[in-house]
């Protein structure tokens, strides 16, 4: 059986018109929702006046960096970030943890009352976090856990979509066979969990890593409610202090905005293929 010759036509006029309007509009909206990154870090270089101008500008007159140094010399703006990074971080880890170990299980051990469990892990996925908030406050009071990073942790071990995005990872890339083949020479269920699960699952946990840090990183009702002293803050609370009822100070609050986005837009750009090539494969069925 011979291979289908491969189409070699030139696009017609009315192709290429198409496409051209398909990018121009492509590009058009990704202009529209990047402006508002664009006037964020340009007002963090603007002065008060520069900022009240109307139409406002997108780039500043007069660059000055005072807004940064009001930031960083008024406020504990470094400690915000070190309280959110480490939140962000052990949060991350905790469910890379929690979501592979019961992504497997839900996967290849597969019973009635396991089937049972995990229909009630994904229903807890509409459950909002508002509901539960309250009691979780009373229950890490009683642990004497406030202004602690364990204490925010508290509600940020376990992600319901993150044991299914692993749970349909591990049943569409890890066939039955191999793991027979493991278990046939003597490897025990922590040895085939470890050395061959885990490796296998790099895009998908690194797809998981990505929303659990975003998920932490930018948490702000609960580290409001846990975190009382101004020391043991987390950026997207801190941010919040910049609003007063009645002003806000546009300036410092582009600056420390600004500073906050670093350390997400580095998570992201250097996991996005991971996360696209995970959560793509999520959809599958069994």
């Amino acid at each position: 059986m011979t291979a289908a010759p491969l189409d070699d036509r030139r696009p017609t006029p009315r192709e290429r018109a198409v496409a051209l309007a398909t990018d121009a509009l492509l590009l058009a909206v990704c202009a529209v929702m990047l402006l508002p990154l664009v006037l964020l870090v340009s007002n963090a270089f603007k002065t008060p006046p520069d900022i009240l101008r109307w139409p406002p500008a997108i780039f500043p007159r007069e660059a000055t960096l005072d807004n940064f140094r009001a930031v960083l010399s008024d406020t504990p703006l470094l400690r915000w970030l070190w309280n959110s990074t480490l939140f962000a971080l052990l949060s991350t880890a905790a469910i890379l943890t929690t979501s592979s170990i019961a992504g497997y299980v839900f996967a290849k051990f597969r019973s009635m009352p396991l089937d049972i469990v995990f229909g009630v892990i994904l229903a807890t996925a509409i459950v909002p976090f508002e509901v539960y908030m309250i009691p979780l406050y009373f229950n890490v009071q009683a642990l004497g856990l406030l202004n602690t990073t364990w204490g925010l942790l508290v509600g940020y071990l376990v992600m319901s979509f993150g044991i299914f995005l692993i749970r349909q990872n591990v049943i569409a890339s890890i066939p039955d066979e191999l793991l027979e083949a493991a278990r046939v020479d003597g490897a025990g269920e922590t040895w085939i969990f470890v050395r061959i699960v885990v490796p296998l699952l790099r895009g998908p946990l690194g797809a998981l890593g990505v929303l659990a840090f975003f998920q932490a990183w930018t948490a702000f009702a609960w580290p409001m409610i846990v975190a009382t002293t101004k020391e043991s803050y987390t950026v997207e609370v801190g941010l919040a202090l910049f609003q007063t009822g009645f002003t806000v100070d546009l300036g410092r609050l582009s600056a420390a905005a600004a500073v906050v986005l670093l350390p997400s837009i580095t998570v992201f750009s250097l996991l996005r293929r991971q996360f696209v090539q995970g959560v793509a494969t999520s959809g599958l069925k069994d």
